[in-house]
Formats: structure tokens, C-alpha cells, sequence
């Protein structure tokens, strides 16, 4: 009998987008999957609860792929905050590019919007920290817990400017995903010009009043 070898969660996600692309492979059971593959059942549970749990891990993994390939980058430590996620957009669709037949496998067959969000959401903590890290605005309300809604609010509306681009780029049938790129760029422009706008300040100081008086009530 040949002896059953160690694996890594690197491995198995390999392994499992392997699998999902080959029809005649499509994995049945996690007992079948780690038998195809040469290890044994109880290493997958040591990384994933399921398959589920798999597929969420998968994206997550992308995004922190592309946090770790611009976080090496000497320059990327000089970029201001808009360049530094130009940065992470650009090195994430090359990602999700070269991981093209996967990525589409997953989405775009699924029509459940619910099921989609849920598939994403491992990906979506990951994107939501990495913004808060990047303090992308600079109104101070001299409260931690104001801050923090704020640096929320930010980052979630930046989650769902990432949605967008991410359902642009599988309609994008440019040389190059071209377009792709100019959409980035364009609506990443687009959303710090509104942040850095006087209406957006005015909304943040209602906010803060908002806040102080309800806090006196």
C-alpha cells in the first residue's frame, strides 16, 4: 500500500480547482477527494470544514495573495493611499486572471446572488481589513468609536466598488482585459475624488452631531 503523504492547504486548494475544471474528476465526497489525491481525510479537516468552507477559503486566498505580492515591493511602501490600492486592484485581477476558468466556473453559473455573496465573504473580510489599514480618510471626529464607523462605512462602500469591478471584468471581453484596466483606474479616481469632497466632510460633521445627540438623550 503506497503511504499516504503529509499535505498542505496550499495543496488542496490546488488540488480542488484542479478538480472542479476536469468533469471527469468532479469530486464526490471529501473521503474521494483526499483518496484521488494520496492523503488522508482527517488533514483536509486540520485547514476546512467542508467544501463550502473550501471554496470561500479559495477567493480569500486571492486576496491575500495579492496583499502579500504588493506588501514585498519596496516602492509599494512609498505609494500614497490611492496608489497602494491601485496596487492591490491590478495584482488582484491579474490573480483572478490567471485563475480565469475557475473563477468564472464558480460566479458566473451561479445565479443565487445570496449564494455568490456568501461564496465571497472570506474574501470580503480580508478586503474590508486591508482598507481599514489604509486610513483612506483623513477626517478626524476625535472619537475612536466615530473613527471607527467611519473607517466601516468606507470600506464597505470600497467592498462593493470591488463587486462591481469584479462582475466588469467577467463581462470584459477585451484584448488584455484592457478595459478592465481602465475601469480600475477611472473608478478608483472616481471614488477618492468624492471622499476628498466638501459635501462628503458636511456628511461626516451631520454624522458627528447626529451622534452627540443622541448620546445626550
Amino acid at each position: 500500500m503506497t503511504a499516504k503523504k503529509k499535505i498542505t492547504q496550499e495543496q488542496i486548494i490546488s488540488f480542488y480547482m484542479d478538480d472542479m475544471l476536469s468533469e471527469e474528476t468532479m469530486t464526490q465526497s471529501i473521503y474521494a477527494f483526499a483518496k484521488r489525491h494520496n492523503f488522508e481525510e482527517s488533514e483536509f479537516y486540520q485547514f476546512f470544514n467542508g467544501f463550502d468552507h473550501l471554496k470561500e477559503e479559495i477567493f480569500a486566498a486571492f486576496g491575500h495573495n495579492t496583499i502579500r505580492m504588493i506588501q514585498q515591493s519596496d516602492a509599494y511602501q512609498e505609494y500614497g493611499t490611492q496608489q497602494k490600492l491601485l496596487s492591490f486592484y491590478f495584482t488582484f485581477f491579474e490573480l483572478l486572471t490567471a485563475n480565469r476558468s475557475y473563477v468564472m466556473a464558480q460566479l458566473s453559473g451561479n445565479k443565487d446572488k445570496l449564494s455568490t455573496l456568501k461564496l465571497l465573504g472570506a474574501l470580503r473580510r480580508v478586503f474590508v481589513k486591508y482598507v481599514e489599514q489604509l486610513s483612506v480618510v483623513s477626517v478626524d471626529f476625535k472619537s475612536d468609536q466615530l473613527n471607527t464607523l467611519r473607517d466601516k462605512g468606507v470600506a464597505e462602500s470600497m467592498w462593493m466598488q470591488l463587486l462591481v469591478t469584479l462582475k466588469f471584468w467577467m463581462d470584459d471581453r477585451s484584448k488584455g482585459f484592457e478595459k478592465t484596466d481602465i475601469f480600475i483606474e477611472k473608478s478608483i479616481k472616481a471614488q477618492f475624488d468624492l471622499i476628498d469632497t466638501a459635501p462628503v466632510q458636511s456628511v461626516f460633521d451631520l454624522a458627528k452631531f447626529l451622534w452627540k445627540e443622541n448620546a445626550m438623550v
